[in-house]
């Protein structure tokens, strides 16, 4: 049986410690963290996604704010978020209605107030990618003189997890769904993240012996939420995998709130 990778196992210890910080926020600082989520598409993914980020955000005494409106009011209601005071984090929930709005109005977003991190200017580190690297470091997988393929170069997980690896030394290939001989250019990788949300791309002939395989892929898939990998990938017991279910997503929203919770802290403080 392949060796799982449990992002919900991780998030529980995360989730006491966030939990505790947050008390300390309203206990100390006075401060009652708070996170503004715009959303502009209503689908089963998207609806999933923000449902998702209102209970984690139930469970530690997080605020969570969810703006369903129309895309052609995103830009003043960023503004105003901007310039509120109770508003710690926004987060704008990917893809919009309308993608090609999407460089523009994330970086209308306050740098300090980017928790997704995926302005020109975060101050904040991209979610996704900073979910990866807990996976990768929770189960004690060393990335150093290995070879990295990661398909699907998004601005959401491929893109931003490309350029931290680099910047980290590591040998990454980046390469995505379109790619003419995919399986060529995977067979020899140690380590594939995958997100291209293509249901099924990755199969089980594409991946190396003992390779370590992360699916990060979110598509909807006749009213399944599913991955990239193919089932059958499932079926070999060579790999260190994430879990069906419950492998990068988790951690991605823990992600959030922990910079939702760092954006909260006075700037005075030491854990800002």
């Amino acid at each position: 049986m392949s060796r799982l990778l449990n992002g919900r196992e991780l998030r529980d210890f995360i989730m006491e410690r966030q939990a505790h910080q947050v008390r300390g926020l309203i206990q100390h600082f006075k401060v009652q963290p708070r996170l503004a989520i715009i959303q502009t598409r209503h689908d089963a993914v998207t609806n999933l996604y923000t449902r998702l980020k209102q209970t984690y955000g139930a469970d530690i005494k997080i605020v969570v704010d969810l703006h369903r409106v129309d895309q052609s009011e995103v830009a003043e209601l960023i503004e105003r978020l901007n310039k509120d005071s109770a508003i710690q984090g926004i987060l704008l929930q990917l893809p919009l209605a309308n993608p090609d709005q999407t460089d523009e109005l994330i970086n209308l977003i306050s740098p300090a107030k980017d928790v997704d991190g995926l302005g020109e200017r975060a101050k904040w580190d991209p979610t996704t990618a900073t979910a990866i690297n807990w996976l990768v470091a929770g189960y004690n997988i060393n990335l150093s003189g290995r070879k990295i393929a990661i398909v699907g170069q998004g601005r959401l997980v491929g893109g931003p997890l490309t350029k931290m690896w680099r910047n980290s030394g590591y040998d990454v290939t980046p390469l995505d769904d379109t790619c003419r001989n995919l399986t060529d250019a995977l067979v020899d990788k140690d380590v594939v993240v995958t997100a291209t949300g293509v249901p099924g791309l990755i199969k089980p002939d594409m991946l190396k012996h003992g390779a370590v395989v992360i699916d990060a892929g979110v598509a909807d898939d006749n009213g399944q939420t599913v991955g990239d990998l193919s089932d059958d990938v499932y079926e070999r017991s060579d790999l260190t995998i994430t879990s069906r279910k419950g492998g990068v997503g988790p951690l991605t929203i823990a992600a959030l709130m922990d910079n939702v919770i760092r954006a909260s802290y006075p700037t005075r403080s030491k854990y800002s």
